[in-house]
């Protein structure tokens, strides 16, 4: 009997390598608003966690800001940061070899859904995907926690029992904690171990390949 029904992957830092497009993003953003950007230079403070708390957290908007933002952001992505985005290596073997299998594969991602539609599109992976779930356009369902039963209903009501969640960073750990997923920690994005063993992993993979013994 196979171990899981539903296989739920990050995007950023987990099938993508991304950080410089969202980097640049997130910099001209700020400067289209007249606003100083912070030290971006530390990937693991905004690669992960919901753009609103970005723009809010790390670069001090104002909620009024905040909102203002999003759409300047989205524009710049449309422009730079989809055709930045790569797979990380191996990543598509593992892609290939559950599609084989029975398991649903969904992307489960903070990032906007329509943005991350158009990054599955450039890298060529949606024959490979059952779903693709992000946040609304208002940044709403931007929260692992929200995101991970949406995904679940969209697979058909799969039990949180029959799932895991693949990620990189705390947020995605929490996430899976929070609505009783299992969860495996990959080392090569853009979180750290330590942060994700805190939040309740035990799992890790070194590199995507090392996902199929876990799940097969």
């Amino acid at each position: 009997m196979q171990k899981y029904d539903a296989v739920l992957f990050d995007l950023d830092g987990t099938i993508t390598a991304s950080a410089e497009g969202i980097k640049k993003c997130i910099e001209l953003t700020m400067a289209e608003l007249h606003k100083p950007c912070p030290d971006l230079s530390d990937y693991s403070k905004y690669i992960g966690p919901p753009l609103n708390r970005t723009f809010s957290l790390l670069c001090g908007l104002s909620d009024d800001d905040v909102a203002r933002a999003l759409p300047i952001y989205r524009g710049y992505y449309d422009i730079h940061g989809t055709a930045a985005n790569r797979l990380f290596d191996g990543v598509r073997e593992v892609l290939e070899r559950l599609k084989q299998s029975p398991m649903k594969v969904a992307v489960c991602t903070s990032k906007n859904e329509r943005l991350a539609r158009d990054v599955i599109a450039h890298l060529d992976i949606g024959a490979y995907l059952d779903a693709i779930c992000g946040s609304r356009d208002d940044g709403s369902r931007k929260e692992k926690p929200d995101l991970i039963p949406y995904a679940l209903e969209t697979l058909g009501n799969i039990p949180p029992s029959r799932a895991v969640m693949i990620g990189d960073t705390y947020f995605d750990t929490l996430g899976a904690v929070a609505t009783g997923v299992d969860f495996i920690g990959v080392t090569y994005g853009y979180g750290t171990r330590g942060a994700m063993e805190n939040a309740g992993a035990a799992k890790f993979a070194a590199i995507p390949t090392d996902l199929l013994s876990f799940i097969l």
